[in-house]
């Protein structure tokens, strides 16, 4: 979860992420944010994030992220 809290920073620090809840749905996050944080978490976790996984839901907290993650992980 550090590795993932530190791309999130390098992102956008002014988001407070250990609290904000609502990244997509609240519209925190632009989609070239969006576009880097995947492209990020991609080549330092080793996984390829599926189109179809690009949903709100997984990507609206830091900890929904985290989840997506180590479900890939564990594939």
């Amino acid at each position: 979860m550090e590795e993932l809290m530190k791309i999130l920073k390098e992102v956008r620090g002014d988001i407070d992420f250990e609290n904000e809840k609502q990244l997509i749905d609240g519209e925190v996050l632009d989609s070239f944010d969006i576009i880097t944080m995947i492209m990020e978490i991609n080549n330092t976790f080793g996984i390829e994030i599926d189109p179809e996984d690009l949903e709100a839901d997984n990507f609206n907290s830091a900890e929904a992220i985290w989840t997506l993650i180590q479900e890939y992980k564990s594939r």
